[in-house]
């Protein structure tokens, strides 16, 4: 049985009224125990209220999201229990840290989730390892960290909850470069360490090429796509007409197979792009 399990799922906000929008419509998918999968999609396609709606912040007004194979709002008054199983980091996570210390902070789910104090001092500071944290980061205020460190912070207090899923919305927005791609790296080697589910929510075809297996495509409220990464992405035409685009790296690539260098299609990291062409340059014997 899937892990996750959305049914004839429509969100609509303001019903009744003039103002009704819909912003998710009628959708439904299946996700996998394991499964690291991307979420793209153009600005209101739907993709945060889609999220929302998968850990219980937002109630379907028709039809089901199901975990481990039970409808989440078959227990309305115990909703707060399903936030532990599905942790969802929100966009610039950073501006929801609160307490007087990053380790108060990161304890606060696990404190509520009832476990004892050792098995939160635990939980603390493996999430903190996690996501790069020294260790004397942790005794100081969340607001004398960096931006960077801020955002580990906020993440780590969600990883700490041990969640079946985790969901992150646009976790690298707003970093450099350098902390882009430290964030991706840590997200990437928790999924893997720990074999949990991952949705990444990304406006970043790069990020979501990098480290996921599957890709969904929201277009205008609907499941366009949902499919293996390499099969969205070799989409390129399709993703054009919702406003998308492939991987930069696989465009380029692209480029050079029309103009005659046999390279491999829909190669999408610069990883990977480098391996193809060093490779074509051997058998050229320009190497």
């Amino acid at each position: 049985m899937s892990l996750l399990q959305v049914k004839d799922l429509t969100v609509v906000y303001s019903a009744g009224t003039p103002f009704a929008h819909t912003a998710v419509d009628d959708i439904s998918f299946e996700i996998e125990r394991g499964d690291f999968v991307g979420i793209i999609g153009h600005t209101g396609s739907g993709k945060s209220t889609l999220v929302q709606t998968l850990n219980g912040l937002i109630k379907p007004t028709k039809g089901t999201v199901s975990l481990d194979g039970v409808d989440i709002w078959a227990k309305p008054k115990e909703i707060r229990k399903i936030r532990f199983r599905v942790g969802l980091v929100f966009q610039y996570p950073e501006y929801q840290l609160f307490e007087e210390t990053v380790a108060k902070d990161i304890a606060f789910g696990p404190t509520n989730m009832g476990l004892s104090e050792e098995e939160v001092k635990q939980r603390v500071l493996s999430a903190a390892k996690f996501v790069g944290l020294k260790d004397e980061l942790l005794e100081k205020s969340p607001f004398d960290l960096s931006g960077g460190e801020k955002r580990r912070a906020a993440i780590a207090g969600v990883i700490a909850m041990d969640p079946d899923v985790l969901i992150l919305d646009e976790p690298c927005a707003g970093l450099d470069p350098l902390g882009r791609d430290v964030l991706l790296a840590q997200i990437y080697r928790y999924h893997k360490e720990r074999g949990n589910t991952v949705l990444l929510v990304s406006h970043s075809m790069e990020d979501v090429a990098e480290v996921c297996d599957k890709v969904m495509v929201m277009n205008r409220s609907k499941l366009e796509m949902f499919d293996t990464t390499d099969a969205v992405f070799s989409e390129g035409e399709r993703l054009s007409t919702m406003g998308l685009r492939v991987p930069q790296i696989t465009s380029i690539i692209d480029d050079l197979i029309a103009a005659g260098v046999p390279l491999k299609k829909g190669t999408l990291t610069v990883d990977k792009a480098v391996e193809e062409i060093t490779e074509y340059l051997r058998g050229e014997g320009r190497l």
